[in-house]
């Protein structure tokens, strides 16, 4: 593999070198001519902004008391954010303390290695659109509970029928079983899509799983290669 582009001083990206990639994407150099997947929003309109469908699902689902638990201790709703015209859309578990703080997801420190990754193969977080299967953080970050999961699952259902994303990447051994239904681990999963009727799933190590797991860059990495080769089919 040639060497292409100078190394951006990031996590992610440094992690990559270290381990031997020479080749990466940055949205900063790809060709004039080559488009980008999605509509890119501001940072003040990444609430779900000129959707109203979403608008209103977002409304519900702040309103949300269905989980008693969660509903009571939760500081904030963590709907999702990013491009309503996503091509590309990040699922993850739950929110986590920066989260629920904020109520916005991926804000904290694996969340900033998401960015770092969504970055290395030529996009924004403007450019995708990020959710998780529960809007609500589990209290200690526990594990989601099987009838918490039922009781937020339709709006994640939602959320990828209203921005009709043609790529979903599933982050983590949670995410990737609840939207494939399987109880298959993470490692048999990755590495492969999965035709889910208008729109293909792929699952990756969660972002701070690979922070625990440095020896994992590789891997996403290579995920992240197989996004983007299948992104350049729909442009």
């Amino acid at each position: 593999m040639n060497k292409k582009t100078a190394y951006p001083t990031s996590l992610f990206l440094k992690m990559l070198k270290e381990d031997g990639v020479e080749e990466v994407y940055l949205a900063s150099g790809l060709p004039k001519n080559q488009s980008l997947p999605g509509k890119a929003i501001s940072a003040d309109q990444d609430k779900s902004a000129g959707s109203p469908a979403l608008l209103d699902l977002q409304a519900k689902a702040l309103q949300c008391t269905l989980c008693k638990e969660l509903a009571a201790k939760r500081k904030n709703v963590v709907f999702g954010s990013g491009s309503t015209q996503a091509r590309l859309m990040f699922v993850g578990e739950a929110p986590g303390h920066d989260e629920d703080d904020q109520g916005l997801p991926f804000v904290g420190q694996a969340g900033q290695l998401l960015t770092k990754i969504i970055e290395s193969i030529g996009l924004t977080r403007e450019q995708v659109y990020i959710a998780n299967v529960l809007k609500c953080r589990p209290p200690g970050n526990r594990q989601p509970q099987p009838e918490e999961i039922l009781n937020c699952e339709p709006y994640l259902k939602r959320q990828i029928e209203l921005i009709q994303p043609k790529i979903i990447c599933a982050l983590g051994a949670f995410a990737a079983q609840t939207l494939l239904k399987t109880d298959t681990p993470i490692s048999r999963l990755r590495g492969k899509f999965y035709d889910q009727g208008n729109l293909k799933v792929i699952c990756t190590y969660h972002p701070a799983y690979l922070l625990r797991n440095p020896g994992e860059k590789r891997t996403v990495w290579e995920d992240m290669k197989m996004i983007k080769k299948e992104l350049e089919n729909f442009e």
